[in-house]
């Protein structure tokens, strides 16, 4: 159970010790069950959370809770509620529900929130018994700046409360709570929010609005950034953006998300201005608090009232577990689940897996994205299908229709931050909706973009930076960049094409063109001839990476050829039932170049061994389970 960690530090008669605590990117996980796999799952939930927020608010004479957004969408639970349920004739949001259980004091929302659209969004925060702000998200800009913005939410709020001081005396205290959102969810959700939602950049709302909660009597300020640690630089429209935030004079605490980290970590960037130890920013202590519930962040303040006006003395942060990982790798909550939150969700939660165990069709195969980083895998083939079906049938009759069609998809669920657990892995037979929903793991809608061959082929290149650079002839290097998200991987179906990872990459993980006269991808072909680098093409994908998403070259808005709207996860649905029986298997469009004598390890999950005997083109070697939980394997190249 929880190690019981009061804040001890000696106060005078006039000093305050005030914890604050975060959680951030939730995802709907408000009960212990994964509903991909139909189980109970003691690995995340706002359910344990609010178990160890009790204690943690128990150890602090004055206590606050906040949240940093991407609360309402992340799994099949989150998709009944909007899709299937809804929100009228006053339905509570179940997290929402919980929430206000929990006792939270204010909120701000994350762009994932608005994957259902802004009409679901605000019936879902009219629920809300806690303020939930945003600075930087409005119907429109003013010409005066920020502080004329018409926003969607409140920029900020001011909380008065009485922090109980080292002599007894309760004095009041104004706390400033500032909400900042990625501007990029223009471009992620643009079928919800064009002619609708405007974004200013995150640093250029802060620096008006934290001093007018100054002027509005705010003695601490507090900002819920929904962002995480990028550039140390600051960069217009930034999605990441912590760190030049954190020098926007007036901020005493900041509290982000996004990225799914933990923070202060040993782990985190080593970027000037980045304490990992300490948990500061430029000198601002700093906390994230993981996702799905695996963390509450905490940063514990010593004020000092100084008749008309509070000091900050003395500041810390951490990130406090709420599970402990076992040594056999399985995981022990810290605190016993909230039962004011598991009443909250239960009836939401009951009708949601009635919802998702519901079949679509049949597979002749297993579906799993085990090897996805090594081969073409039967889920991105699989959704490569459906997309390609629905585009062609979309674009049927227009001028498009000339062009070849082909699809790109990514894996998501390759491991990662996410565990040895984090992969798809569907048995053959029945495939129900929580099938659906865990083969394409993301609210996207089907895009189609129009591009080059020459740009198809910096497409390749962008995505073949997931791996290292492997010296031939050496063995048992590491493999992939641990830097570069699985989700950020396309494949190109249609086409063939061999990774030379004796290459450099010629793009960073940002997407930054870094090593100009590099060239991974290597004989690139199209209907079995070297492809025709002026050639127009046709690009099933989604609206994160036809809006310019991961950074792809020569891929954004100007280049979409067909924006219907239309759910991956629906058109999916509908491939797999207008089939009736899907037969999954691994693609052949691409595959590593021969380096003779060369190896290099690979991680996926323990899961992945009963499926060797697909893969025997692949020169595998088991190596057994990493201390981390992980199959490790050897690949010979």
């Amino acid at each position: 159970m929880y190690a019981a960690r009061p804040h001890r530090t000696p106060l005078g008669p006039t000093e305050a010790h005030l914890r604050l605590m975060q959680t951030t990117d939730l995802h709907m996980h408000i009960l212990p069950y994964d509903y991909y796999t139909d189980q109970t799952a003691e690995k995340f939930g706002l359910a344990h959370a609010a178990g160890l927020i009790l204690h943690c608010r128990a150890e602090a004479a004055n206590a606050l809770l906040f949240d940093c957004g991407d609360m309402l969408q992340g799994n099949p639970l989150g998709d009944f509620v909007a899709l299937e349920r809804g929100l009228g004739a006053g339905k509570a949001h179940p997290i929402i529900a919980a929430m206000n259980a929990v006792g939270y004091d204010a909120a701000t929302v994350g762009n994932h929130d608005f994957n259902y659209g802004i009409d679901f969004l605000q019936a879902a925060l009219c629920g809300a018994q806690f303020p939930v702000v945003s600075a930087n998200v409005a119907h429109r800009l003013g010409e005066a700046g920020p502080l004329s913005d018409q926003l969607l939410l409140p920029a900020c709020t001011v909380l008065r409360r009485k922090l109980v001081c080292g002599d007894g005396v309760a004095r009041e205290i104004g706390i400033g709570v500032l909400g900042l959102t990625p501007p990029q969810i223009t471009a992620w959700d643009h079928r919800h929010l064009t002619g609708r939602i405007v974004t200013r950049d995150i640093v250029e709302a802060a620096s008006a609005w934290v001093p007018h909660l100054r002027a509005s009597g705010a003695d601490l300020v507090v900002v819920l950034a929904h962002t995480g640690i990028g550039a140390a630089e600051h960069l217009p429209g930034q999605e990441h953006a912590a760190l030049p935030l954190a020098r926007v004079a007036g901020i005493d605490a900041l509290l982000i998300g996004h990225s799914h980290l933990v923070f202060p970590a040993p782990e985190a960037p080593g970027l000037p201005g980045v304490d990992a130890s300490a948990g500061r920013l430029h000198g601002i202590p700093a906390v994230m608090a993981g996702a799905c519930g695996s963390h509450i962040g905490l940063i514990d303040l010593v004020l000092h009232h100084a008749g008309d006006h509070w000091q900050v003395r003395a500041a810390s942060a951490r990130a406090e577990p709420v599970f402990r990982h076992n040594p056999d790798h399985s995981v022990t909550p810290l605190a016993a689940p909230d039962p004011a939150v598991l009443a909250a969700a239960e009836a939401d939660h009951l009708a949601a897996l009635t919802y998702i165990r519901r079949p679509v069709g049949r597979s002749t195969a297993p579906i799993h994205s085990y090897f996805a980083l090594l081969a073409h895998d039967p889920v991105g083939k699989l959704v490569a299908d459906a997309q390609r079906w629905h585009v062609a049938s979309a674009l049927a009759g227009t001028v498009h229709a000339v062009l070849p069609l082909l699809s790109a998809t990514a894996p998501f669920k390759t491991g990662g931050r996410g565990g040895p657990e984090h992969f798809t892995d569907v048995p053959a037979g029945d495939v129900a909706l929580r099938n659906i929903a865990d083969l394409y793991h993301f609210p996207n809608t089907i895009r189609a973009v129009q591009i080059s061959g020459a740009e198809l082929h910096e497409w390749l290149e962008r995505s073949a930076g997931a791996f290292n650079r492997l010296l031939p002839g050496t063995q048992d290097q590491p493999l992939l960049d641990p830097d570069f998200p699985g989700y950020n991987f396309d494949v190109i179906d249609g086409v063939d094409f061999e990774i030379d990872l004796s290459e450099p990459a010629r793009y960073s993980p940002e997407g930054a063109l870094i090593a100009p006269q590099a060239r991974r991808v290597v004989g690139l072909r199209f209907g079995g001839a070297p492809i025709d680098l002026a050639q127009q093409f046709v690009i099933a994908t989604n609206n994160y990476r036809a809006s310019g998403g991961g950074s792809f070259p020569g891929i954004g808005p100007d280049r979409v050829v067909l924006d219907g709207g239309e759910p991956s996860r629906e058109v999916l649905r509908q491939f797999v039932a207008r089939q009736g029986t899907v037969h999954a298997r691994h693609g052949g469009s691409w595959r590593f170049r021969a380096l003779p004598g060369t190896t290099a390890l690979f991680e996926t999950g323990p899961g992945a061994e009963r499926y060797l005997p697909d893969l025997h083109h692949l020169r595998l070697e088991p190596l057994g389970i990493g201390t981390n939980g992980f199959a490790r394997y050897r690949v010979r190249f």
